[in-house]
């Protein structure tokens, strides 16, 4: 078996400082972090050793593990336990977070797999726990910029089932499983990140 390769991702070093700003303000007071479709895992050693108090933990399909083992155990955290398999067409894991960050999945994913992440969601999350989705999206089914458009269409020529979600549609999806939007803010290169919240009962 050929030796895995230690993947890269150019957006994440783009965009992880953006991003790191917002979690500073919104998971400082979380204890617990599942991070879905961890992708390279740059974002998990990034985010773990900037925010040493969170227990981040990796999750993504089991043929991006190998990749994302070779960063965290290149970074040596004590703060990233081994990544978890998690597909959100299968089973999920047994344990509670208070937080949950995604990254540049929505658009990757099929839509009946959207509807499923956030049905999946309901039984990962803690009482007063916080969800933190980046990536582009459109809004009144609207794309907000020409590179947006373009790249829905680079996007649906690669798969039919890809594509930029509308906000109201996967905020309905998140109020569905009990969480009211918190904020939503632009990041650069025409992303947002958008953040929910369960209020307390």
């Amino acid at each position: 078996m050929d030796p895995v390769e230690k993947p890269h991702s150019p957006s994440c070093d783009r965009n992880r400082e953006p991003i790191l700003a917002l979690l500073r303000e919104h998971f400082t007071d979380r204890r617990r972090v599942l991070e879905i479709g961890s992708g390279t895992g740059q974002h998990a050693v990034s985010f773990a050793a900037a925010l040493p108090h969170l227990v981040w933990q990796c999750s993504d399909r089991e043929e991006n593990l190998a990749g994302i083992r070779l960063w965290l155990d290149e970074a040596a955290l004590p703060n990233t336990p081994p990544p978890l398999e998690l597909d959100v067409n299968g089973a999920w894991p047994g344990q509670r977070f208070d937080a949950v960050f995604s990254a540049n999945t929505l658009h990757i994913m099929a839509w009946p797999e959207v509807e499923r992440l956030f049905a999946g969601l309901a039984g990962v999350l803690a009482e007063d726990a916080r969800l933190a989705i980046y990536g582009p999206f459109n809004y009144g089914g609207r794309y907000t910029s020409d590179s947006n458009a373009q790249f829905d269409a680079w996007l649906k020529q690669r798969g039919a089932h890809q594509g930029i979600r509308d906000f109201e549609a996967v905020d309905a999806l998140a109020a569905g499983i009990g969480l009211v939007l918190a904020e939503d803010r632009s990041m650069p290169a025409n992303n947002r990140c958008l953040v929910w919240r369960r209020p307390p009962p």
